[in-house]
């Protein structure tokens, strides 16, 4: 097995809880890759002979992104609807059938070849890990081979049937539940590691998510819930009582709510991704973390409410707009989503961890809200092989 000494590193973000600060920065730093995981990390003058070197220079290295949610398994764009919002047209649910009818058209090799081109724009900027949804098709045929196309990229793919009730289910919307629940679980739970329902207005109420998301966990599939997006609603308390990894926006919430996310682990998955392109309010994540909840940020990139692939614009907007500290939001970025997806692996740079980094054209990650729209990540490190 061979081994890979980066050295000259400025700033190494850790993420170790074994050290006294939130990121376990180490200063003028060194990090050995052994194979695919990380064989050692502290002091360049301490550093360890390896097979090979590579000095960065002063560079900043910070734990690859980890991408908790996202929907990449799709065909065309929504850009008119875009257009139409930042003319006045509030944002709904609504919007999903537009793409399901794309992708339902789309071939096999289209919309391969669309997740390819957004995980390629993901690890140009940092991301090593990402969390991939079906949800476009909403057919028992059209949702297996979503979850199916997934794989190709994740072992993190979710069963996300539950998106909303299609066209020709518009009338029968418990026959469609029966049909989740269903023929389509059946189908698609051997692709799928979790399963996730959309509980809003629009979509999904509290007892269908809830007959959903206990039929997942019936096939082995662990939950998640889209939660609480455009209004107060049960979605984040039935998050909890199911015992969900994450309950993802977050953006309306109770006291009661905060609370329940705090007592019972569950993680808030914050988009800000989506409020930027909805002119929506942003999550209040100040309130979240000062209440003990653990907080991940992801892009939710989609065709419709948030079509970004970048974690450092989201990183810069959870700063700027959600009150959260740098350090806070590339927590959240990293070891946040690592935690969304019960994951100890990733989203930190320990020995033992998988070798899963970026390197920033920067001195310090604070630089990532520091210099928004700038693209910093010059190198990116995926199992301990450059991408």
């Amino acid at each position: 097995m061979t081994s890979l000494l980066l050295t000259g590193i400025g700033s190494l973000v850790t993420n170790d809880p074994a050290r006294s600060e939130l990121l376990g920065e180490i200063r003028d730093a060194a990090l050995v890759i052994e194979g695919s995981k990380v064989a050692w990390v502290g002091s360049r003058r301490d550093a360890p002979a390896a097979d090979s070197a590579l000095d960065l220079g002063g560079r900043a290295v910070i734990p690859g992104f980890v991408d908790s949610h996202a929907h990449l398994v799709f065909a065309g764009d929504r850009a008119e609807e875009f257009a139409a919002r930042m003319s006045g047209t509030p944002y709904s649910a609504g919007g999903i059938r537009t793409t399901v009818a794309a992708t339902r058209q789309a071939t096999d090799e289209v919309l391969t070849a669309n997740v390819a081109r957004l995980v390629t724009e993901m690890r140009r900027q940092g991301t090593t890990t990402v969390e991939i949804k079906s949800g476009y098709g909403l057919t028992v045929a059209d949702e297996a081979r979503a979850l199916q196309i997934a794989g190709q990229f994740t072992e993190e793919t979710t069963y996300l049937g539950a998106h909303v009730v299609p066209a020709e289910f518009a009338d029968d919307p418990a026959g469609y539940v029966a049909l989740v629940t269903g023929p389509m679980l059946e189908a698609s739970s051997r692709h799928a590691k979790w399963v996730d329902v959309f509980v809003e207005r629009g979509a999904f109420d509290e007892d269908q998510a809830r007959a959903i998301l206990t039929a997942g966990q019936g096939k082995g599939l662990q939950a998640r819930v889209h939660a609480n997006q455009l209004g107060e609603g049960p979605g984040v308390q039935l998050a909890c009582s199911v015992g969900a990894a994450a309950a993802d926006h977050c953006t309306y919430l109770t006291d009661v709510d905060v609370d329940a996310l705090a007592s019972t682990g569950v993680v808030a998955g914050l988009l800000p991704a989506v409020e930027f392109s909805t002119r929506s309010p942003y999550p209040d994540a100040r309130r979240l973390l000062d209440a003990g909840v653990t907080v991940a940020l992801a892009t939710d990139c989609n065709p419709g409410s948030g079509y970004s692939s970048s974690m450092p614009l989201c990183i810069a907007l959870a700063v700027r707009e959600m009150h959260m500290t740098p350090a806070e939001a590339l927590w959240s970025a990293t070891a946040g989503g690592a935690a969304s997806l019960r994951r100890t692996d990733i989203g930190r740079l320990v020995p033992g961890a998988r070798a899963d980094l970026a390197v920033l054209d920067a001195p310090s990650y604070i630089h990532l809200a520091y210099r928004p729209g700038v693209p910093l990540v010059t190198q990116t490190f995926v199992g301990g092989r450059p991408v």
